[in-house]
């Protein structure tokens, strides 16, 4: 099997953990609508409540989040096991909850599990990666998070229309069943996928992170001449890291480079909950009964809109390493807030009594297309940016941070939105397009490209380049000194640490070379 698909089929299986958050995303919605949890636990303070068991779900992945950032010593094997068995103990309660509490406490418990999860799997997919494909694999976050959504909201809506005026609980206790079943095989199999090389040496393990280098690079073979120069590498940023220390949060502050770091990737995630999609993932029935449409109609929407965001994220996955992160960002943003102007006036000249089915139409419509570019655009890349802009020491707390604002945000979305909704209507829609605006008019202005950049690389990027990128022609500085042109050779390490890494390759026939036909490899995939 060649090294680039063994790396992809790798990323896939750890991005069941995302397929689990994409799951309670899109099943949440088909089970507050359902008429069983209504006249079970929603009879007073429906919008509230209902608000509760969302924001509860994402408040909990804020903590696990949190709590991943100081599970480093599990590895990232030991974390994903971690967090598959706390997510199955939430799934448990929530499945059998009988008063409301015990929907909250299970929501929270598989919220803590999700945390550790989304915050884990794009750092180990991107420490296994190959950097010409690194954009490919940890976007399989998002895309596995769309595949969760879709069999959430197709099961949400074929037990709505089986049970719905039933009384028959069974309309939402399944849906809330199945998720448990991606995370006992994940739970179950990951210890039959190599660890990562990155974390391996880290932690004073050197010799099985290159045996585990060579496993995905190289079929095994550790004298392969892209393994040595990328151990090098590998070694030579941990050595310079082990050196000054810094591994804990408040290191994420101390320097300029570092914050900037911190800031970028705080404002991604940010930036990916006020797209707006969290409001329309979980409440579309009732974003939707605005503009007259029914809540059956409304979920079976939902499940085919969840079927094209699945379809965005695999155009992503062919484009993000030829076009870039930056470009999608800008031009995903500005796309979305038309499609938000739009939606907007729709449900300002036609409200929920219009008859008007071409307005209908319309406001569907608009909504898939505003889908489809979050799923190409925001969506993948708020995972992707933040897991590769970090070195080996500051990765986990870094992405942490950054989990842990999405979740803040996704929480408030969670809680304000049915309330919002309710009260102010198509206004609430202006909140989403000026953010949309702003969002992109941030990434023109402070988002580098990352396209293509090993991940030691990064510390040089954000140590030399411009904070105000439009104009910038950074490349890792020392190409000069190390005997390259410009365009430095796939695998030869570029950057301070480059020089450093060279004198370890030196006696490496072929590494100037840099494994030409491993490149060739991983772009046929």
């Amino acid at each position: 099997m060649k090294s680039g698909i063994y790396q992809f089929l790798v990323g896939c299986f750890a991005a069941l953990g995302s397929f689990l958050f994409g799951y309670d995303l899109g099943v949440i919605a088909a089970v507050v609508a359902s008429d069983s949890f209504k006249s079970l636990f929603l009879k007073t303070n429906a919008d509230s409540r209902s608000g509760t068991v969302v924001a509860l779900f994402t408040g909990g992945c804020f903590l696990g989040a949190l709590g991943a950032g100081y599970s480093d010593r599990l590895g990232r094997r030991g974390t994903i096991l971690m967090a598959c068995c706390i997510f199955i103990v939430g799934g448990i309660i929530q499945t059998a909850g009988v008063v409301i509490a015990m929907l909250y406490l299970g929501r929270l418990i598989a919220g803590i599990g999700v945390g550790f999860l989304t915050m884990i799997i794009p750092i180990f997919q991107s420490e296994i990666s190959h950097r010409k494909i690194r954009g490919r694999i940890t976007s399989l976050q998002q895309l596995f998070n769309a595949l969760g959504q879709i069999f959430a909201t197709w099961i949400g809506y074929g037990c709505y229309v089986t049970w719905t005026g039933t009384g028959n609980s069974k309309e939402w206790r399944i849906p809330l069943a199945c998720q448990m079943i991606p995370a006992i095989f994940l739970g179950s199999l990951i210890y039959l996928f190599p660890e990562s090389p990155r974390w391996l040496c880290d932690h004073d393990r050197a010799d099985q992170g290159l045996i585990n280098l060579a496993r995905l690079h190289a079929h095994g073979d550790i004298h392969d001449p892209y393994v040595v120069a990328e151990y090098a590498l590998i070694q030579s940023q941990i050595a310079e890291e082990h050196a000054v220390k810094h591994k804990t949060y408040l290191d994420l502050f101390r320097t300029w480079p570092n914050l900037r770091r911190t800031i970028i990737t705080m404002m991604i995630q940010a930036s990916c909950q006020m797209t707006g999609i969290s409001a329309i993932q979980y409440f579309a029935p009732q974003i939707f009964s605005q503009i007259g449409i029914s809540t059956s109609e409304t979920l079976m929407l939902s499940a085919v809109n969840a079927i094209i965001a699945f379809a965005g994220t695999s155009v992503c996955i062919l484009v993000i390493d030829s076009v870039g992160r930056r470009p999608l960002e800008i031009w995903g943003s500005a796309i979305m807030a038309a499609t938000y102007i739009i939606n907007a006036v729709i449900i300002k000249v036609f409200p929920s009594n219009s008859t008007n089915t071409g307005a209908h139409w319309a406001f569907i419509v608009f909504t898939w297309i505003f889908n489809f570019v979050f799923f190409i655009t925001s969506g993948p890349l708020s995972w992707a940016i933040p897991a590769e802009l970090f070195g080996t020491a500051l990765r986990t707390k870094g992405v942490s941070v950054g989990a842990m604002t999405s979740f803040a945000f996704n929480t408030m979305i969670g809680q304000v939105t049915p309330i919002a909704v309710s009260a102010i209507g198509w206004k609430y829609y202006v909140v989403f397009i000026i953010c949309n605006v702003t969002n992109g008019l941030f990434f023109w202005a402070f988002l580098p490209e990352t396209k293509g950049l090993h991940l030691e690389d990064m510390d040089a990027l954000f140590q030399e380049s411009l904070t105000f990128v439009p104009g910038s022609k950074w490349r890792p500085s020392p190409h000069e000194e190390l005997g390259t042109s410009d365009t430095t050779s796939p695998c030869e390490p570029s950057g301070y640490l480059g020089m450093k890494a060279k004198d370890n390759m030196a006696e490496v026939p072929g590494v100037e070379q840099v494994e030409n036909s491993n490149i060739k490899e991983v772009q046929s995939l």
